[in-house]
């Protein structure tokens, strides 16, 4: 691969492996946390808890971007607390990561959300009445027969964390080797005369990541339907 794309493809290609991949492993506890409360449990603002975790996906992406250059910039509410700490995530990879886990959240909630939600409550209330706290019942029971849709949702949240553009590029930027991502390299290479082969080679990539993700979640949903079904 590395023969066939150029060096600044490459890097595109590599930084946006690993800010997905950190997006989507820094946002799953949040994600399982989140698609339980809302599958299992009743409490005031539940309703609102739901809008709040959907709202990246009907706010237009620069909006969110912006938001969060507001809330995690070196000025911003957050941002110059952290900065304190030596924690910055304008304009860095991190932020790129920060960015794709917001915009991949929903999907990631909504897959495993349907998995807790397809698992009979019974199974969890027989295991209750032999003694096992709420915790134990979840790892012993639930979480086990909803694998296959944590599985999907990380896959959903992972190629949806590739894609990502708008809030990306308004919250970091797009500074070759630090933060352009693969999207964001091949808009920089639409913009330049001659720069036409390099966006194909990127779009082809993009294309096979989203087309496996997308077959892989299928599988892991006829996988989940099959381990419900048999439980």
């Amino acid at each position: 691969m590395t023969d066939w794309l150029e060096p600044q493809e490459w890097q595109a290609v590599a930084l946006s492996l690993r800010v997905s991949t950190v997006a989507v492993l820094a946002s799953l506890p949040f994600g399982i946390l989140v698609a339980h409360a809302l599958a299992r449990w009743r409490f005031p603002g539940r309703g609102l808890l739901n809008g709040l975790v959907h709202l990246p996906l009907v706010l237009p992406p620069v909006v969110t971007g912006y938001l969060l250059l507001l809330t995690f910039g070196r000025r911003g509410t957050v941002g110059a607390f952290l900065d304190q700490f030596g924690i910055v995530f304008a304009f860095r990879w991190t932020g790129a990561a920060l960015a794709a886990a917001i915009m991949a959240f929903p999907l990631m909630v909504r897959a495993i959300r349907l998995a807790i939600e397809a698992v009979d409550p019974r199974l969890e209330q027989a295991a209750a009445t032999l003694g096992a706290g709420r915790g134990w019942v979840f790892l012993t029971v639930t979480l086990p027969l909803i694998l296959p849709g944590i599985l999907a949702g990380m896959v959903l949240a992972f190629a949806k964390a590739m894609g990502e553009f708008g809030a990306t590029i308004t919250f970091v930027a797009n500074i070759p080797g630090q933060t352009q991502t693969l999207p964001s390299a091949i808009y920089a290479f639409l913009q330049v005369p001659g720069g036409e082969d390099a966006a194909a080679r990127l779009v082809l990539i993009a294309v096979a990541i989203a087309m496996g993700a997308v077959f892989l979640s299928e599988w892991l949903a006829r996988v989940i339907a099959r381990r419900i079904r048999g439980a």
